[in-house]
């Protein structure tokens, strides 16, 4: 068994699995010690390294692309600190991380380990159901469906529209951009709808806009993580309307299914009140015509489906 301990967290490599656990200190970020143990197994590694410093260093893994959905959701975009397969090595413990790293290079070498992309996922991703509140409001996935529930600071569009409930059978993609603290970040749900729509994300009813604690907005990962899991590989995923999305990230979405809708009898009334609502927003001028076409259509699919 080769193993460090530090501040940070727990390296344990016992020649199949390295067993990353993060550190209980006040350091380590609220989503390496949310998202908690990771266990890698050794055909997921693409390398190891110790980077040493003068003060302090760090060992880094690189897994294979395609291997893990966390990093697939995040797209390299996790901030430095949050990166689970980071781990801050005091220097007086050099040597130990050293050899950490050599006997997992090591075990690469002799289980001919290859480098080249998986074509499945070799780690879980976060276990469900799993809720995250953030600054837009509260999601929430089961393994079967993500639930949106709008806060009340969210934007009049998205509170009109309702509360979202989307079946992973009708999505293609997770979007995902941090909240930096400087520049709002966003979790998107993609349909094949709803994949080149161009509704803000502060008005789009599938996406979350975030842009209050970054701390905490940074958990929303784990949903898209959790989401990530359950969608079909990247190595599946050629032609259609994966393919052919459009590369900004940036701009919005809906018009596909959600609400969560009430007792058939007030049924009819909760709809003509969201329309009235999204009327009263296009003639004052905070929807467009096409925003308000298109979520409009979002309110109007997502009665008729539940009906």
């Amino acid at each position: 068994m080769a193993e460090i301990i530090q501040r940070d967290g727990t390296w344990a490599f016992d020649g199949t699995t390295v067993r990353i656990t993060p550190g209980l200190h006040r350091s380590v970020p609220l989503f390496r010690q949310t998202y908690g143990e990771v266990a890698v197994p050794l055909e997921a590694v693409a390398g190891v390294v110790y980077e040493p410093e003068r003060k302090r260093g760090r060992l880094r893994m690189r897994l294979r692309e395609g291997a893990d959905p966390l990093l697939q959701a995040t797209g390299g975009r996790l901030p430095d600190a949050a990166d689970p397969y980071r781990l801050v090595v005091d220097i007086d413990r050099s040597g130990v991380a050293e050899y950490v790293a050599e006997e997992i290079r090591h075990a690469l070498l002799l289980d001919q380990v290859p480098k080249e992309p998986t074509k499945a996922y070799l780690l879980p991703g976060p276990p469900v159901p799993v809720s995250v509140r953030s600054s837009d409001g509260t999601v929430s996935f089961d393994g079967s469906q993500v639930r949106i529930d709008w806060s009340d600071t969210s934007d009049r569009v998205k509170r009109a529209t309702g509360p979202r409930i989307i079946a992973v059978g009708d999505l293609v993609d997770v979007e995902w951009l941090p909240n930096s603290g400087y520049e709002d970040g966003f979790l998107r749900f993609v349909t094949r709808e709803t994949a080149f729509s161009k509704l803000p994300t502060e008005k789009d009813p599938y996406a979350l806009d975030l842009w209050g604690s970054a701390r905490r907005d940074l958990l929303t990962a784990l949903v898209a993580t959790a989401v990530t899991a359950r969608l079909p590989h990247p190595s599946a995923r050629t032609g259609g309307a994966y393919a052919d999305r459009p590369a900004d990230r940036h701009v919005g979405r809906p018009r596909h299914p959600g609400p969560a809708v009430p007792p058939q009898a007030d049924h009819h009334d909760v709809l003509l009140r969201r329309l009235r609502e999204l009327g009263e927003l296009h003639r004052d001028g905070v929807l467009t015509d096409e925003e308000f076409a298109m979520t409009k259509a979002a309110v109007l699919s997502g009665f008729q489906l539940d009906r």
